[in-house]
């Protein structure tokens, strides 16, 4: 049986994971700059969408695959190419004349754009194979798939929570239209540097 000490276990080495800077991160910040804080639940669903049948996966043995080296490297540079294309529309909307809450996109963008950033980022993977595993091993043995729904619901709350804090933080900035163009700059070169140094590291790898 799966105990209390398990769920705080879980917790603490989510956040780890959760709560550290990254593409999901900024990309919450830039996305709840033009949609607010629903930005952030939307990209957290986009996310969920990911990772949990990757828990699942897991469970049943797919970390195997991820381990070939081909493979982690494909999925790192399609995922460097995706945050540079972010950080290009991130930046073409800090650069425009004049900004209208309007012209922000559909909040289904914000579902695709979780979605995109955790299934092309080796880094999250790498995190689920590594550190996650071992939590995945534990629960599934302990109490099969209703171990990993409690594995799960103990994570996953917090990516749900960070980034729709996030999200509300950056559409702070729909305040002040300057505020606004120096945040989305900020995370438009933030999210660059994530992607090139993605494709870098995957190209090292080769």
């Amino acid at each position: 049986m799966l105990g209390p000490d398990f769920i705080i276990k879980v917790i603490v080495i989510s956040a780890s994971g959760a709560l550290a800077p990254g593409p999901l991160t900024a990309s919450a910040a830039s996305l709840g700059a033009r949609m607010g804080w629903r930005a952030g639940i939307n990209e957290a669903i986009g996310h969920m969408t990911v990772e949990l049948p990757l828990v699942l996966a897991i469970a049943y043995g797919l970390h195997y695959i991820f381990q070939i080296p081909i493979i982690s490297t494909a999925f790192g540079i399609v995922g460097g190419a995706f945050l540079l294309f972010f950080a290009y529309l991130t930046l073409r909307d800090a650069l425009r004349g004049s900004f209208n809450v309007s012209d922000a996109p559909r909040y289904s963008s914000a579902v695709v754009t979780g979605a995109a950033l955790s299934l092309f980022n080796p880094y999250f993977i790498a995190w689920w194979i590594g550190v996650g595993t071992p939590l995945i091993m534990e629960a599934f043995q302990s109490m099969y798939l209703i171990g990993i729904g409690i594995l799960y619901v103990s994570h996953v709350w917090l990516d749900y929570a960070w980034l729709t804090l996030i999200a509300s933080l950056g559409s702070v900035s729909r305040l002040k239209i300057s505020a606004y163009r120096v945040l989305l700059m900020a995370l438009a070169i933030a999210i660059a540097y994530f992607g090139i140094s993605m494709i870098i590291s995957m190209v090292k790898s080769l």
